[in-house]
């Protein structure tokens, strides 16, 4: 199981590569037979697995970031000095 999940969960065809409870109880149903609970799953990767939670980072998508370090190095002195 643990080799099925570190594929990636682009791997199974999901659209992003972030892995929930939903979508690793669905890879385990495809490659064991065995349908889980939300909790099964949750003390599978847990447990068993030794896996822990982390959420993703939100930034949009559209962020720049050469335009980030731009602004603050050009215009955020001259808006802090009042101009």
């Amino acid at each position: 199981m643990r080799a099925a999940l570190e594929e990636g969960a682009h791997a199974h065809g999901f659209e992003s590569d972030l892995w929930t409870l939903g979508r690793v109880g669905l890879v385990v149903e495809r490659t064991t037979g065995v349908e889980l609970s939300s909790s099964a799953v949750w003390r599978l990767l847990t447990v068993q697995l030794g896996w822990s939670l982390h959420r993703p980072q939100r930034k949009a998508v559209e962020r720049d970031e050469a335009e980030i370090v731009r602004w603050v190095a050009h215009e955020w002195p001259c808006t802090k000095r009042g101009r």
